[in-house]
């Protein structure tokens, strides 16, 4: 939250005063004697608000408003008014100020204002950061690959549960990038400039969980595979989630908590707390239209490790590629693009020596997962979508054996 205040006025005895009542609330106060003084420090991004006195010589309180607006219209100021000068104070509320109090001024109602002006100031520089990554490419769009409406959505997601400071659980299937994706929520995070610490969730004592949360204190500690978490420490980190602590919590699985909890093997009261935040990242086979962007970058990169030329993907190969199942998800894939930058893709070969017919039932056969991963397993829009007749669209999957009951979530 945004503490500091420019404090403005040509009265010394006022501005030790003001300074001394803005200390002991915990705020940083930065004293000037004039507009003249004060001036190079009010900037467009001016982590805080100003408090200036109306009647100064020279360049006076008026002077000062319409400079900070001019180079930050939403930068509050409050101005400080003395006897008699209430009409002028409504002028300048009129030309933007923030708020206007009177001279002497109690303690409690000039941190009631500031309060108000600094929980303004600091929204207002959220929303601008917050823009300026989205334009510039934010980490969700750097590091989660994916051009179809799963990977949208799951980058529409970690953007919408990163700002928080709460508990989050990000599921998946084996290979998929549970870490990544909280690595993702860390870097969004207000916490981003904090340690990001990984844990393996089998390991850990109650000790050793103490430590990794005094690791990254004023960061994120990810768990993973919080589902084989012991006993003891799932007791831990309960208690820690309701004490609010110094370390946000981010915990990956595989595993159905929800059904670990039901059958008692995992603390209910847990995944409750980690639940409130959920993040689900689909398999590959739901999304078959992204495997030619993943695996095009996991090329390039390791081509780049390799020190080598990254050699061409023709369309065939990403067919081949797109008429896998992946069970392995993204981890398989990046495996497969290290082969074939080094010359061995035995799967892809593999896959592309079947005859036309077998690949393209294994490629109608993603679709069609797809389909049903996109609509939450509902078949009748699933074949909506994929613009079959509802028989043919069932008769597919009887042909693939395929349960739409799979793929609701």
């Amino acid at each position: 939250m945004i503490r500091k205040v420019l404090v403005v006025d040509d009265d010394a005895a006022v501005r030790e005063a003001l300074s001394q009542t803005l200390e002991l609330a915990d705020y940083e106060a930065i004293a000037c004697g004039s507009f003249v003084a004060a001036k190079d420090l009010i900037q467009p991004d001016f982590a805080g608000v100003i408090v200036s006195d109306i009647r100064m010589p020279g360049r006076d309180g008026f002077h000062l408003l319409t400079y900070a607006k001019d180079m930050d219209p939403e930068l509050p100021v409050v101005l400080l008014t003395g006897e008699g000068d209430i009409p002028m104070a409504v002028e300048a509320m009129g030309s933007g100020a923030f708020d206007f109090l009177e001279k002497p001024c109690a303690a409690a109602d000039l941190l009631a204002v500031l309060e108000r002006a600094c929980a303004a100031r600091h929204e207002v520089l959220e929303q601008r950061a917050m823009k300026y990554a989205l334009e510039r490419g934010d980490a969700a769009a750097r590091m989660l690959f994916g051009q179809s409406a799963q990977a949208d959505e799951l980058r529409a997601r970690v953007r919408s549960v990163a700002p928080t400071l709460a508990a989050v659980l990000v599921m998946g299937p084996a290979g998929s990038g549970i870490s990544k994706v909280a690595e993702v929520i860390h870097l969004m995070s207000p916490r981003s400039q904090g340690a990001f610490v990984k844990r393996l969730a089998s390991g850990l004592t109650v000790e050793t969980f103490q430590l990794a949360c005094q690791d990254a204190a004023g960061g994120s500690l990810f768990l993973d595979e919080v589902s084989a978490l012991p006993e003891p420490v799932q007791y831990a980190a309960a208690e820690l989630l309701d004490q609010d602590g110094d370390v946000r919590i981010i915990a990956g699985t595989t595993n159905d908590l929800a059904e670990l909890s039901g059958q008692g093997r995992f603390l209910p009261d847990l995944f409750y707390h980690l639940d409130v935040m959920r993040v689900r990242i689909p398999a590959l086979s739901e999304r078959p239209e992204d495997i030619p962007v993943i695996f095009r970058h996991y090329v390039a990169q390791a081509a780049e490790q390799a020190g080598i030329a990254a050699p061409e993907v023709s369309t065939e190969h990403l067919a081949a590629l797109m008429a896998s199942d992946w069970p392995g998800n993204a981890r398989s894939l990046m495996s497969a693009a290290m082969r074939f930058v080094l010359g061995m893709p035995e799967d892809v070969a593999q896959a592309a020596s079947l005859g036309l017919s077998e690949q393209m039932a294994r490629v109608e056969r993603s679709l069609l997962i797809a389909a049903l991963g996109r609509h939450n397993g509902k078949a009748s829009e699933a074949a909506k979508a994929l613009k079959l007749p509802r028989k043919t669209f069932y008769d597919k999957l009887a042909r693939y054996q395929i349960r739409p009951e799979d793929y609701r979530r």
